[in-house]
């Protein structure tokens, strides 16, 4: 059996949208103070695997579902990176392994979750962990859909250096949103230890990151102007700067209107929007060939193995 690189890169865009899933679900179980509706792990409750018919235990549960088609889907991955044909791919490979890590990290980290009582750290480290996993799966899924190598870099060393610094203080963003929802109201579950800073310290922490990393994304977009770069890096430019207004109305939204559960779930999720937009830009700094496939390829395979013409192939750069 082969699986041909159109039939792995959907079986990758299958692994990111459940990895999205997860961090959605994920969100979903923190804000309605579900945490500990299932409270063992693996089963439900003692020795039962399923939850009983109530709100906290069946979203909990719902999230566990998503878990274990994550692992199937990360597994499934891994095995078609050794099938995938007409060439073999150790970048492509070295990936999939890494989703194999990550996703194993989430299950654990997710049971020391259950077993902590919702302590705040580790929610804050198995929501991080779970952010490397979309990293991971978000580079696969770009990788995937051109062939081989870095790439040739198409603007300035100067501006694939400033997007390197953004990158960071986005990181920076996010870990410190993460630390503001630990100190905030929603803990997951009652009686749950919170992050000992005050709310409005911890979001103005928050935001001032955000407005750091805003104002260099302003200076790289107008550095892609000012270096006449091609056009399709500047138009994702600027769809990377309307996400990050949009989840800053949302961030400042939530917080003036008391954090409501649902508005703060958008806001979750919006952020693993602007990290993926943000890997998606960056990546796209430099051009790369599209895949190549023989006569043969095109001719033989199984139900995944569809030939995918040179022309066809997106050009999708790896800086």
């Amino acid at each position: 059996m082969r699986i041909s690189p159109r039939g792995f890169l959907l079986l990758c865009r299958i692994t990111l949208a459940t990895i999205i899933l997860n961090v959605a679900t994920g969100a979903a179980v923190r804000l309605s103070d579900s945490g500990l509706g299932c409270p063992d792990w693996p089963t439900c409750a003692h020795r039962r695997l399923t939850p009983p018919l109530s709100l906290h235990p069946v979203i909990e549960f719902g999230n566990r579902v998503v878990v274990f088609a994550l692992v199937v889907s990360c597994a499934a991955t891994y095995v078609a990176s050794f099938l995938r044909r007409p060439s073999p791919r150790r970048d492509l490979r070295w990936l999939s392994g890494g989703l194999i890590l990550g996703v194993l990290g989430e299950a654990v980290l997710g049971a020391v979750v259950v077993y902590t009582k919702l302590n705040a750290y580790v929610v804050m480290t198995h929501f991080m962990i779970g952010i490397a996993l979309l990293s991971v799966s978000v580079l696969l899924v770009l990788r995937a859909d051109h062939g081989p190598g870095r790439g040739t870099l198409v603007v300035a060393r100067r501006i694939l250096i400033t997007s390197r610094v953004y990158l960071v203080l986005l990181a920076l963003a996010l870990v410190a949103g993460t630390a503001t929802t630990g100190a905030g109201p929603h803990a997951g579950g009652r009686g749950s230890k919170r992050v000992p800073v005050a709310l409005a310290d911890m979001s103005r922490i928050h935001a001032e990151t955000v407005l750091v990393t805003g104002f260099v994304l302003l200076a790289l977009l107008w550095m892609l102007w000012k270096s006449d770069a091609p056009s399709r890096i500047q138009s994702s430019g600027r769809i990377l700067l309307g996400a990050m207004v949009v989840q800053g109305v949302m961030g400042y939204t939530q917080y003036f209107t008391q954090l409501p559960a649902v508005l703060v779930g958008f806001h979750v999720v919006g952020a693993v929007v602007v990290w993926s937009t943000a890997l998606w830009f960056h990546h796209g700094l430099c051009d790369h060939l599209a895949e190549q496939t023989t006569g043969a390829d095109q001719t033989k395979g199984t139900m995944l193995d569809v030939a995918v013409p040179e022309e066809e192939a997106s050009v999708v750069g790896s800086p």
